[in-house]
């Protein structure tokens, strides 16, 4: 099949609709749903780590019904805030990390979790992912988060070319317009849960289809 050129304006034009069926990415459902403060999102998106947005969202919300700030967070027993974590994954240790962080929070900024990537990606076992998140949902900053979502489906498209998601950061933030920046994760997570995905993506449904280069896709549907 001969590709029409590949065009991202047209591309950020098609994928509200393709992804309009499907629940939204969990950080952006949880803002929409007032919880949109750098240290609820910051929670959040340590909560979903290795964890499904359909077990991140009411385990946020139970959280947040708690407790919602660092204040709040921090006085909590333990063994509460153990319980209140677990159904997600790993959560003994997210317990932990919660804990220390809103800790640190409240002792070291006056309870406000700054919008500095510095500060956030100097807290234990908060990546670039996350703070990304964080910066540019709960602060309005142009950043990109790359999942494993936006990894795949950036290199299937053939917009960019890397082996991780490490190098796509690096390669979208030099080719990608800055006003997709945010939008970028808000549409690939459910696009590749549901249309994109690892294994046999929905090519011959998608409207994306006619500019996609398909790179390494060996099996469709």
């Amino acid at each position: 099949m001969t590709k029409a050129p590949f065009e991202i304006d047209h591309i950020f034009a098609l994928l509200p609709k393709a992804v309009e069926p499907y629940a939204k990415a969990a950080l952006f459902e949880l803002a929409e749903e007032g919880f949109s403060s750098p240290f609820e999102q910051l929670v959040a998106c340590i909560i979903s780590i290795r964890t499904r947005d359909e077990v991140t969202l009411p385990c946020a919300r139970a959280l947040f019904a708690v407790a919602r700030t660092p204040a709040a967070i921090g006085a909590l027993p333990l063994a509460q805030l153990e319980e209140l974590l677990s159904p997600s994954t790993f959560y003994e240790g997210k317990t932990q990390q919660l804990r220390t962080i809103a800790q640190r929070v409240q002792t070291e900024y006056g309870g406000e979790l700054p919008c500095d990537f510095s500060v956030l990606t100097g807290f234990k076992g908060v990546g670039p992912k996350c703070a990304n998140l964080v910066l540019g949902i709960a602060c309005q900053q142009s950043r990109i988060s790359v999942d494993v979502h936006v990894h795949r489906v950036t290199n299937r498209w053939g917009y960019v070319s890397t082996r991780t998601p490490e190098q796509t950061l690096s390669a979208l933030e030099a080719k990608l317009p800055q006003q997709y920046w945010v939008a970028i994760n808000r549409l690939l997570v459910p696009f590749g849960k549901h249309i994109c995905t690892g294994t046999r993506p929905h090519c011959s449904t998608c409207l994306l289809l006619a500019m996609c280069q398909q790179v390494g896709v060996q099996n469709s549907r």
